[in-house]
Protein backbone atom coordinates (compact mmCIF):
# COMPACT_ATOMS: atom_id res chain seq x y z
CA UNK A 1 0.00 0.00 0.00
CA UNK A 2 1.47 3.32 -1.10
CA UNK A 3 0.66 6.24 1.19
CA UNK A 4 2.18 9.72 1.22
CA UNK A 5 1.31 13.02 2.86
CA UNK A 6 1.11 16.50 1.44
CA UNK A 7 1.17 19.59 3.63
CA UNK A 8 -1.77 21.85 2.84
CA UNK A 9 -2.30 25.23 4.52
CA UNK A 10 -5.82 26.53 5.02
CA UNK A 11 -7.11 29.91 6.15
CA UNK A 12 -9.63 30.27 8.97
CA UNK A 13 -12.57 30.68 6.59
CA UNK A 14 -11.60 27.61 4.58
CA UNK A 15 -11.72 29.67 1.40
CA UNK A 16 -8.02 29.74 0.50
CA UNK A 17 -5.51 26.89 0.52
CA UNK A 18 -1.87 26.36 -0.41
CA UNK A 19 0.36 23.29 -0.80
CA UNK A 20 4.02 22.85 0.06
CA UNK A 21 6.22 22.15 -2.98
CA UNK A 22 9.00 19.59 -3.42
CA UNK A 23 11.73 22.15 -2.64
CA UNK A 24 10.21 22.44 0.88
CA UNK A 25 10.11 26.25 0.55
CA UNK A 26 7.62 27.29 -2.10
CA UNK A 27 3.85 27.05 -1.69
CA UNK A 28 1.34 27.02 -4.53
CA UNK A 29 -2.33 27.98 -4.36
CA UNK A 30 -4.54 24.88 -4.46
CA UNK A 31 -7.88 23.41 -3.54
CA UNK A 32 -7.52 21.85 -0.09
CA UNK A 33 -6.84 18.08 -0.26
CA UNK A 34 -6.81 18.03 -4.06
CA UNK A 35 -5.04 15.30 -6.05
CA UNK A 36 -1.23 15.44 -5.95
CA UNK A 37 0.59 17.34 -8.68
CA UNK A 38 4.12 16.57 -9.84
CA UNK A 39 5.62 19.59 -8.08
CA UNK A 40 4.06 18.84 -4.69
CA UNK A 41 6.12 17.62 -1.75
CA UNK A 42 5.37 13.97 -0.95
CA UNK A 43 6.20 13.29 2.68
CA UNK A 44 6.56 10.33 5.02
CA UNK A 45 4.71 10.24 8.34
CA UNK A 46 7.65 11.58 10.43
CA UNK A 47 8.24 14.41 7.95
CA UNK A 48 4.56 15.35 7.88
CA UNK A 49 4.28 15.33 11.68
CA UNK A 50 7.06 17.93 11.87
CA UNK A 51 5.42 20.24 9.34
CA UNK A 52 1.74 19.98 10.31
CA UNK A 53 0.13 22.29 12.84
CA UNK A 54 2.25 25.38 12.14
CA UNK A 55 0.95 28.92 11.99
CA UNK A 56 1.62 30.32 8.52
CA UNK A 57 2.23 33.83 7.23
CA UNK A 58 1.85 35.10 3.65
CA UNK A 59 5.18 35.78 1.92
CA UNK A 60 5.75 37.50 -1.43
CA UNK A 61 8.65 35.23 -2.40
CA UNK A 62 7.53 31.78 -1.25
CA UNK A 63 3.78 32.20 -0.99
CA UNK A 64 3.82 31.27 2.70
CA UNK A 65 6.37 30.88 5.48
CA UNK A 66 6.09 28.96 8.75
CA UNK A 67 5.95 30.89 12.01
CA UNK A 68 6.13 27.94 14.36
CA UNK A 69 3.55 25.86 16.17
CA UNK A 70 0.96 27.68 18.31
CA UNK A 71 1.46 27.81 22.05
CA UNK A 72 -0.85 26.48 24.72
CA UNK A 73 -3.05 29.58 24.73
CA UNK A 74 -3.01 30.26 20.99
CA UNK A 75 -5.63 27.71 20.00
CA UNK A 76 -8.36 30.35 19.66
CA UNK A 77 -6.32 32.54 17.32
CA UNK A 78 -7.57 32.65 13.77
CA UNK A 79 -5.20 32.51 10.85
CA UNK A 80 -3.55 30.18 8.35
CA UNK A 81 -2.38 26.78 9.63
CA UNK A 82 -0.66 23.81 8.01
CA UNK A 83 -2.34 20.40 7.88
CA UNK A 84 -1.22 16.90 6.87
CA UNK A 85 -3.32 15.45 4.03
CA UNK A 86 -3.07 11.72 3.24
CA UNK A 87 -2.88 10.59 -0.40
CA UNK A 88 -3.47 6.95 -1.33
CA UNK A 89 -1.57 5.89 -4.42
CA UNK A 90 -2.99 2.37 -4.22
CA UNK A 91 -6.49 1.11 -3.44
CA UNK A 92 -7.59 1.47 0.19
CA UNK A 93 -8.03 -1.62 2.33
CA UNK A 94 -11.17 -2.63 4.20
CA UNK A 95 -10.99 -2.84 8.00
CA UNK A 96 -11.66 -6.24 9.57
CA UNK A 97 -14.30 -6.95 12.20
CA UNK A 98 -12.25 -9.88 13.52
CA UNK A 99 -9.27 -7.55 13.92
CA UNK A 100 -11.40 -5.07 15.90
CA UNK A 101 -12.75 -7.78 18.20
CA UNK A 102 -9.28 -9.20 18.83
CA UNK A 103 -7.83 -5.80 19.73
CA UNK A 104 -10.71 -4.95 22.08
CA UNK A 105 -10.50 -8.34 23.81
CA UNK A 106 -6.80 -7.84 24.59
CA UNK A 107 -7.21 -4.44 26.28
CA UNK A 108 -6.90 -4.33 30.05
CA UNK A 109 -9.69 -2.43 31.83
CA UNK A 110 -8.53 0.35 34.13
CA UNK A 111 -6.24 1.91 31.54
CA UNK A 112 -7.58 4.78 29.39
CA UNK A 113 -7.31 3.25 25.93
CA UNK A 114 -7.98 4.91 22.59
CA UNK A 115 -9.17 2.44 19.96
CA UNK A 116 -8.30 3.65 16.47
CA UNK A 117 -7.72 2.69 12.84
CA UNK A 118 -4.33 3.41 11.35
CA UNK A 119 -3.86 4.59 7.76
CA UNK A 120 -3.56 0.98 6.56
CA UNK A 121 -6.99 0.14 8.00
CA UNK A 122 -5.71 -1.88 10.97
CA UNK A 123 -7.26 -1.56 14.42
CA UNK A 124 -4.87 -0.49 17.14
CA UNK A 125 -5.07 0.93 20.64
CA UNK A 126 -2.86 3.34 22.53
CA UNK A 127 -2.51 4.02 26.25
CA UNK A 128 -3.42 7.69 26.51
CA UNK A 129 -1.47 7.98 29.76
CA UNK A 130 1.77 7.38 27.90
CA UNK A 131 1.20 8.09 24.20
CA UNK A 132 0.12 11.29 22.47
CA UNK A 133 -3.03 11.69 20.41
CA UNK A 134 -2.70 15.24 19.09
CA UNK A 135 -0.47 15.37 16.03
CA UNK A 136 -0.16 11.57 15.87
CA UNK A 137 -0.46 10.78 12.15
CA UNK A 138 -0.76 7.06 12.81
CA UNK A 139 -4.39 7.76 13.79
CA UNK A 140 -6.70 7.79 10.78
CA UNK A 141 -9.98 7.21 12.65
CA UNK A 142 -10.45 7.45 16.39
CA UNK A 143 -13.09 6.38 18.86
CA UNK A 144 -13.70 7.60 22.39
CA UNK A 145 -11.23 6.97 25.19
CA UNK A 146 -12.48 4.11 27.38
CA UNK A 147 -11.20 2.31 30.47
CA UNK A 148 -14.30 0.46 31.74
CA UNK A 149 -14.74 -3.29 31.35
CA UNK A 150 -18.12 -2.48 29.82
CA UNK A 151 -16.35 -1.06 26.75
CA UNK A 152 -12.96 -2.80 26.52
CA UNK A 153 -11.60 -6.23 27.37
CA UNK A 154 -13.04 -9.76 27.07
CA UNK A 155 -16.40 -8.86 28.64
CA UNK A 156 -17.00 -6.04 26.17
CA UNK A 157 -16.09 -8.24 23.21
CA UNK A 158 -19.09 -10.48 23.94
CA UNK A 159 -21.56 -7.59 24.00
CA UNK A 160 -22.95 -8.06 20.49
CA UNK A 161 -24.96 -4.83 20.50
CA UNK A 162 -21.94 -2.76 21.54
CA UNK A 163 -19.63 -4.47 19.06
CA UNK A 164 -22.07 -4.00 16.17
CA UNK A 165 -22.39 -0.32 17.02
CA UNK A 166 -18.64 0.15 17.42
CA UNK A 167 -17.95 -1.66 14.13
CA UNK A 168 -20.40 0.51 12.20
CA UNK A 169 -19.00 3.63 13.84
CA UNK A 170 -15.52 2.78 12.61
CA UNK A 171 -16.81 1.94 9.14
CA UNK A 172 -18.44 5.37 9.06
CA UNK A 173 -15.25 7.01 10.26
CA UNK A 174 -13.18 5.09 7.70
CA UNK A 175 -15.46 6.25 4.90
CA UNK A 176 -15.12 9.88 6.02
CA UNK A 177 -11.34 9.47 6.26
CA UNK A 178 -11.15 8.10 2.71
CA UNK A 179 -13.35 10.86 1.32
CA UNK A 180 -11.77 13.78 3.20
CA UNK A 181 -8.12 12.57 3.35
CA UNK A 182 -8.09 13.91 6.92
CA UNK A 183 -6.42 12.20 9.86
CA UNK A 184 -7.79 11.63 13.39
CA UNK A 185 -11.38 11.55 12.10
CA UNK A 186 -13.87 10.97 14.93
CA UNK A 187 -16.32 8.10 14.54
CA UNK A 188 -19.90 9.29 13.87
CA UNK A 189 -22.49 9.58 16.62
CA UNK A 190 -24.59 6.48 17.21
CA UNK A 191 -27.74 8.35 16.17
CA UNK A 192 -26.27 8.95 12.70
CA UNK A 193 -25.16 5.39 11.95
CA UNK A 194 -26.04 3.64 8.71
CA UNK A 195 -26.37 -0.08 8.07
CA UNK A 196 -23.15 -2.07 7.66
CA UNK A 197 -24.00 -2.90 4.04
CA UNK A 198 -24.42 0.79 3.20
CA UNK A 199 -20.98 1.65 4.56
CA UNK A 200 -19.33 -1.29 2.82
CA UNK A 201 -20.86 -0.35 -0.53
CA UNK A 202 -19.64 3.25 -0.22
CA UNK A 203 -16.16 2.19 0.93
CA UNK A 204 -15.81 -0.10 -2.09
CA UNK A 205 -16.45 2.92 -4.33
CA UNK A 206 -13.34 4.72 -3.01
CA UNK A 207 -10.25 4.55 -5.22
CA UNK A 208 -6.61 5.53 -5.23
CA UNK A 209 -5.57 8.85 -6.75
Amino acid sequence: MKLVFSIDALDAAGSHAWRLQSDRQQWRACTYAEVLQGSDAQLSTPEAEKLAGHRMQPDKDCGLIMRGKPGMFDFLMRGIYSHAVLHRLSSPSLPSLDNMLAVIAELKPGTPWLLYLDAAGHFRALDTNNERIIGNLDIAVRGEIASSAAYIGPEAKHNETLMDRTWRQFLGGWLEHLQSKSMAVFVPDVEKLKAEADYLALIHQQHAE
